[in-house]
């Protein structure tokens, strides 16, 4: 079979799903040959566990394991599973030991197991290390395979440790400086090196450090490392003592992680943590069918609200058809400051203890979005039904907004005051507390303005 001329990607794509269903191997192959491993990677992503192996076992051997290296670790969890023990072996022990993590949080414990007993005594004896360290703290984030110098060496010194240890270090731009107790002193960076006299004392040349424990969040340290820019950010014991190093790269990686766990939590779903399409169904229906059971438990307190006020719908029937309008009105409200409030949170902008100040900036924007919705609402019931309805209407939106934006604000904050996602308590918790609390609202005041 010829293969047709490829385009792009989604030509690439369906042309080796033809392939793939016709059996010809060869004309695969050759369709393959000239695809870059970055360019392979979405390709993987598309195609379901059985075409990955097969594909994967056509690929020269440098480029399959440069497409292993770079997908994600859900993906290299299900490649294992297609291929060999020795395959698998070879795979695993070309890793790097930070990155070997990520997949061992992926794969079964009996295959870590036995991923772990296969590697080189000297990689096996790194990955232990990290593994060490509790789940969720960068000590298993980091790397081991780093350049240090000392405080009294010389430029020329530190640039021979660097010429050593290039094939293997994870970077060589950012060098931690250490006392002779390896206490973390400060940090010298390779431009500077390169620019000053080798006789020169590094000493001379360091610059302050920031540095983190190993013991802290992963989140939190990925989050410090990128804000402040460090190529490489050094990770010590109590002591302060060197251990490793987070480089920037890695901190990205984290970051990335955590926000697709906080905008799938965020959305009512559990994570993914692989890619749309390479995704089961039976995946997708297991990181949803909680949350909704979840969530039409908490919708029941709606119902509830509405059957205490049914008497009041019956005797003004106008009352139920802006129940939509409003409810929906609060939730979205509601979201919006959840999700400020979480992405300030993330970013460190505030802490729990602001919650007093959010709480007080929630409650004067709910009440400015109030007034300007709750005027284009009064206005638009008065003339389509009543004035009354439409002061009803108006002091309704005034009222749940203001409310709705205080509770968005603050929930975030008292997630993680408990030591909780905040993202789990944001936006579908938020919409079943505010669419019980705004129907109470909205009933209460009808009540009181129409004499009910």
């Amino acid at each position: 079979m010829t293969s047709p001329q490829i385009q792009n990607m989604d030509d690439l794509a369906t042309t080796i799903e033809q392939l793939f269903s016709a059996r010809d191997l060869t004309a695969l192959t050759r369709v393959l040959e000239p695809v870059s491993a970055n360019d392979l990677v979405p390709l993987f992503e598309r195609l379901s566990g059985k075409q990955r192996a097969v594909i994967y076992r056509l690929l020269p051997k440098d480029r399959a394991a440069e497409v292993f290296e770079l997908l994600d670790p859900p993906l290299q969890s299900d490649l294992l599973h297609g291929l060999q023990d020795a395959e698998v072996a070879q795979l695993f022990a070309d890793l790097d030991h930070d990155d070997r993590l990520w997949l061992l949080d992926e794969v079964p414990a009996a295959l870590a197991t036995r991923l772990l007993r296969g590697l080189p005594e000297h990689e096996r004896v790194l990955t232990s290390a990290l593994l060490g360290y509790p789940q969720g703290s960068i000590g298993r984030r980091m790397s081991l395979e780093y350049v240090s110098t000392r405080a009294s060496f010389t430029v020329a010194e530190t640039m021979q440790r660097v010429r050593d240890h290039l094939d293997d270090a994870e970077t060589v731009y950012t060098i931690p400086v250490l006392d002779d107790s390896r206490h973390v002193v400060g940090v010298v960076s390779l431009r500077e090196l390169l620019a000053a006299d080798d006789a020169q004392r590094v000493d001379a040349l360091m610059n302050p450090v920031v540095t983190a424990e190993a013991t802290e969040d992963e989140e939190l340290v990925a989050r410090l490392c990128a804000d402040r820019a460090f190529l490489a950010l050094p990770i010590v014991d109590s002591e302060h003592r060197l251990l490793g190093v987070l480089t920037i790269d890695d901190a990205v990686r984290i970051l990335e992680h955590e926000e697709s766990e906080d905008a799938a939590r965020q959305g009512g779903t559990e994570p993914l943590r692989r890619p749309y399409l390479s995704t089961p169904v039976g995946t997708l229906v297991r990181s949803r069918v909680v949350w909704l059971l979840v969530l039409a438990v908490g919708a029941t307190l709606t119902v509830q609200v509405l059957s205490v006020f049914e008497a009041t719908i019956e005797q003004v029937t106008v009352l139920a058809l802006f129940v939509p309008l409003l409810i929906g009105t609060g939730g979205n409200t509601g979201n919006q400051a959840a999700t400020t409030v979480t992405r300030a949170l993330a970013l460190g902008d505030v802490a729990p203890r602001d919650v007093l100040r959010v709480l007080t900036r929630e409650l004067r924007t709910g009440a400015m979005l109030g007034l300007l919705l709750g005027t284009i609402g009064f206005g638009i019931a008065a003339v389509a039904f009543s004035p009354q309805i439409g002061l009803v209407i108006g002091l309704t939106l005034l009222a749940v907004c203001t409310v709705a934006a205080a509770v968005g604000g603050c929930m975030p904050l008292l997630a993680r005051a408990v030591r909780v996602d905040p993202a789990v308590f944001s936006n579908p918790f938020i919409s079943t507390f505010v669419d019980a609390t705004g129907l109470i609202i909205y009933f209460v005041i009808a009540r009181t303005i129409l004499g009910l």
